[in-house]
């Protein structure tokens, strides 16, 4: 027993020593792999030996890995699900030889042999339980054995694509990120896991009509039979990008010490201009960054694909209003900065993107600024006659990251910049919170003068180039030594998404002086410019202002004062400059000029836009009505909006139109985040020689969950709709009449699962009653699509003679006006065709098409091959005084775009067999939507 009780203090001496020598020796990360391809398969087998070093202050008994490649294994992962929430359906129905997975043969401790592991649900995380624990500052060495299948690069444009060549990024498996707690991220498509690795050896085995294009240096190359093995090395590296293709599209250029590997495509047919513009980017970088650390630097033309220079630039090549060289320069610019940046600054590119993406877009202006200061926005197309008048013709290059920050902004759809980039919407991600956080790092150069921010972003790169860092970092860094108080900076232009906005509210003039009182209309504590403009609209002075909370006075020389503008450079990312200027000199000291202008500008804050269309509409008893569109919106939200469209009939010779008042009130906190008051008015003909006009008065709440990429809407709608007809002798009613309607309405519109539905209550002086409408769509994985409708409806009370207020079973009368018929009237021909699918839904045409009780109903409808359908409805209908009816139809349905272009054709239903029966041209029903700003909708949605 005393033997025993001696020995347990010997093995525990001894496990302890093993345990330090052998498994949490003080070491750098290092991963090392052995890969060979296999084209055939479209698979990489590996083997894997890497070192983990763990830098927190915590004992970790496991660790995460990160298997990306694994995330295209089915359609349950996160990145299925964010394809899906942007309306791309790709991975969902993908083939299975298209799909990406891994396949983990071995994962061993090379000292204690095989290791516990699971995946996590989401698929593309492996949680690897350890053998002994890793305490601060020690290492731990993991072995991996697995087989690696490529994913088609048809769904982010890494994998193997349709000529057998691949582009590989996440393509092997690296040890998680730990932040006091191990971060559960995924692939998202959304390229921002860029972890640092002190050494990095890669031997990959392929066959010899294959060549791999990388940045990495080649240590050695060795041929054996029909295969090549090409050794590629590197040291202070983050994830490594390989081109493996038969056909070499890249070229090298040589810039000073630095070897540019590119395939950027350039319509400049001299190579030199090629050779000059990198030569000058990468000085410019080195300038102002400092040197770049690796021999070799790749820019591809694929990488710019995925973030390309969005505006105006984008359009085809014989449309762009730009200099070839000038396009190549700013493409070259905008991936060789983004590279130069990711291959030496590793921070937590999923919550502290908003660094280097503000480092990357500050750049790139002040670059536009150094090289093109005369650029402008529509490039040679603002000196067109025509054009040259417009605002945005007179917008300098730059004006565009403001601008396209403020399209989020205005819309309250913005985001702060320290939301986790996988939290944010496609058009945050991708274009609005880089320009916001640009846009801020020159706002805070000059407001701290003396070039402070551009040295810095040099500081910081100088600090940790080659080191991971985070934002607290940058934060400190330029806090520090900063001139004036910029807390507000972080507090609310970086963590919050509060909007900046001042005002001019009045002036008092004395012999010498102007006093002015400057609010602050938001409460946000950003600092303010206030600029004195004398009558050649010069500058006079700049003053800035800073801690205004609510309101400041202020004293400025009177001397040549003309003018008073706040923000006259407009280097400060403010919401609203509409109210930005007062003139202290003349009568109109406080109204901006009027201008009328065809078709829609940006805004101008120093007039008062009115733009103006020609229209267009049809329907048949107006015929075509052409007129003009007034209106003030811009292409930018602002919250007051009308829009006249007076009109000339010329199928009833006399004017027509309609016109709409709309003020939005925006609710910055909360899950009600907009009120809309509107007053819309409408005067056409329902019946040749009849005439309609409407007067409806309406207000909306609507309602969103904090997650702003959730598709879930609600909306609260209370209106009163007023209707003036013309006395029609087939329509036995009151041809006046009034309805209060209220709505509430739920939707969740995605593209594989769609759901809505809404309750609707209708109070009229001979009626009074309530529908309910329920509507789901699900896409399966077979491509099939389910559609369901539900829908019940029953009269409170209903003292009407006719079947003009009544549920209809297949063609609404439409009493309030609301939907697009092009002949709401007519009972028979081709405008007796269309189709509008609300209340009973059905697409053929029953003997007993009206329901003055109640009615329920349900459709259904399910693809048989691509867009071809089988529909079917059932329902009930009850009219008084008589039994209830069962009704049905069937038929099938092209589905060319659902609820915009359908047609349907009816086989069976209460009628018989339709098909068999004469006239069938006339029982076919068809769906078209004409309106533009709906058709819009479909391509917009992806990215709001």
């Amino acid at each position: 027993m005393n033997q025993t009780l001696m020995l347990k203090p010997i093995q525990h001496v001894f496990i302890l020593f093993f345990l330090f020598t052998h498994l949490v020796v003080p070491a750098q990360d290092f991963n090392q792999i052995k890969a060979e391809l296999f084209p055939q398969t479209h698979t990489i087998n590996i083997q894997q030996e890497l070192v983990y070093t763990n830098r927190s202050l915590d004992t970790l008994n496991e660790i995460w890995l990160y298997d990306w490649n694994n995330a295209y294994v089915d359609k349950t992962t996160p990145l299925a699900k964010r394809f899906a929430e942007e309306f791309n359906k790709s991975i969902h129905l993908a083939r299975p030889q298209q799909r990406g997975y891994t396949e983990i043969i071995s994962l061993t401790d090379p000292n204690y042999g095989f290791l516990k592991w699971k995946r996590l649900d989401v698929q593309d995380i492996i949680k690897v339980q350890l053998n002994y624990p890793i305490y601060p500052g020690k290492s731990y060495r993991l072995k991996l054995s697995y087989k690696v299948k490529l994913p088609s690069a048809e769904f982010t444009g890494y994998g193997f694509n349709e000529f057998n060549d691949y582009r590989l990024r996440y393509w092997y498996i690296v040890p998680g990120i730990y932040d006091e707690k191990w971060m559960p991220y995924s692939n998202k498509n959304l390229n921002d896991l860029n972890q640092l690795v002190k050494e990095i050896s890669i031997e990959m085995t392929l066959p010899t009509s294959y060549e791999i294009i990388s940045d990495l240096d080649v240590a050695s190359t060795t041929t054996k039979g029909d295969k090549r093995t090409i050794l590629l090395e590197g040291r202070n590296r983050g994830q490594v990008n390989l081109n493996i293709t038969r056909t070499n599209e890249f070229k090298t250029i040589r810039t000073n010490d630095l070897d540019l590997i590119t395939n950027l495509q350039s319509n400049d047919t001299l190579e030199v201009n090629d050779i000059l513009s990198a030569q000058r980017i990468f000085a410019f970088l080195e300038d102002r960054l400092g040197e770049y650390p690796h021999q070799k630097i790749m820019v591809s033309e694929q990488e710019y694909q995925r973030s390309p220079n969005y505006g105006i630039n984008q359009l085809p090549s014989f449309l762009r209003p730009f200099p070839d060289s000038f396009q190549y320069d700013l493409k070259l610019f905008k991936i060789a900065t983004q590279t130069y940046l990711d291959n030496t600054l590793f921070i937590d590119d999923r919550k502290e993107h908003w660094v280097k993406e503000g480092i990357q877009i500050y750049l790139m202006m002040a670059y536009i600024n150094n090289y093109y200061p005369d650029m402008k926005l529509l490039g040679k197309l603002s000196k067109i006659w025509g054009i040259r008048s417009y605002h945005f013709a007179q917008m300098d290059f730059n004006d565009q990251y403001p601008l396209l920050y403020m399209l989020t902004a205005r819309n309250y759809t913005d985001q702060p910049l320290s939301t986790p980039r996988d939290s944010l919407i496609k058009f945050n991600e991708r274009i609005a919170n880089r320009y916001k956080s640009g846009v801020g790092l020159a706002y805070l150069n000059s407001y701290l003068g003396n070039h402070y921010i551009d040295r810095k972003v040099k500081e910081f790169y100088h600090l940790y180039a080659q080191k991971n860092s985070s934002a607290t970092d940058f934060k400190n860094l330029l806090t520090e030594e900063a001139p004036k108080d910029i807390s507000w900076y972080f507090d609310s232009y970086v963590r919050s998404e509060d909007k900046i906005d001042y005002k001019i509210t009045n002036f008092h003039k004395t012999e010498d002086s102007v006093y002015v009182n400057i609010k602050n209309k938001r409460g946000t504590k950003a600092p303010i410019t206030l600029f004195g403009m004398d009558r050649k609209d010069s500058i006079l002075f700049k003053t800035w202002y800073s801690g205004i909370d609510e309101r400041k006075r202020v004293k400025v020389p009177r001397e040549n004062l003309k003018r008073l503008v706040l923000n006259y450079d407009r280097i400060i990312p403010e919401i609203n400059e509409r109210d930005n200027w007062k003139s202290v000199d003349g009568f109109l000291s406080t109204d901006r000029k009027l201008k009328f202008q065809f078709f829609k500008d940006f805004e101008d804050p120093y007039y008062n836009q009115i733009f103006y269309v020609p229209v267009f509409s049809f329907n048949i008893y107006d015929g075509v009505t052409a007129g003009l569109r007034f209106y003030n919106k811009t292409f930018l939200a602002k919250p007051f909006i009308y829009d006249l469209k007076p009109s000339f009939a010329f199928g009833e010779s006399t004017l027509v139109g309609s016109g709409t008042f709309q003020y939005r009130d925006y609710v910055e906190h909360g899950n009600m985040y907009q009120i809309d008051y509107y007053l819309y008015g409408s005067s056409f003909h329902y019946a040749h020689g009849l005439r309609y006009s409407t007067i409806t008065p309406s207000i909306t709440f609507k309602f969103r969950n904090n997650d702003l990429r959730s598709n879930e809407r609600e909306l609260l709608n209370v209106r009163f709709v007023n209707v003036i007809r013309d006395e029609s002798p087939t329509i036995d009613s009151d041809p006046d009449y009034s309805v209060f309607n209220v709505r509430y309405a739920y939707g969740n519109n995605g593209i594989i699962d769609f759901r809505s539905w809404f309750v609707d209550l209708q109070v009229a002086s001979e009626f009074s009653k309530i529908a309910f409408n329920w509507e789901f769509r699900k896409l399966f994985p077979s491509n099939r699509q389910l559609n369901l409708r539900f829908f019940a409806g029953k009269f409170i009370y209903n003292q009407t003679n006719s079947d003009f207020f009544s549920f209809a079973l297949d063609r609404p009368t439409d009493y309030m006006f609301d939907y697009d018929y092009l002949g709401r009237s007519e009972d028979s021909g081709i405008f007796s065709q269309q189709l509008i699918i609300s209340e009973g839904g059905f697409k053929s045409k029953l003997s007993t098409p009206f329901a003055n009780d109640w009615i329920v109903t349900t459709n259904a409808s399910m693809n048989v091959w691509r867009w071809i359908e089988l529909y079917g409805d059932v329902g009930m209908i009850k009219n008084k005084y008589h039994d209830a009816r069962f009704v049905y139809d069937s038929g099938i349905r092209l589905n060319l775009v659902t609820d915009y272009f359908e047609l349907y054709f009816p086989i069976y239903s209460n009628n018989g067999w339709e098909i068999a029966q004469p006239q069938y041209d006339e029982k076919i029903r068809f769906i078209v939507t004409l309106s533009p700003k709906t058709l819009i909708g479909l391509f917009t949605r992806k990215w709001f």
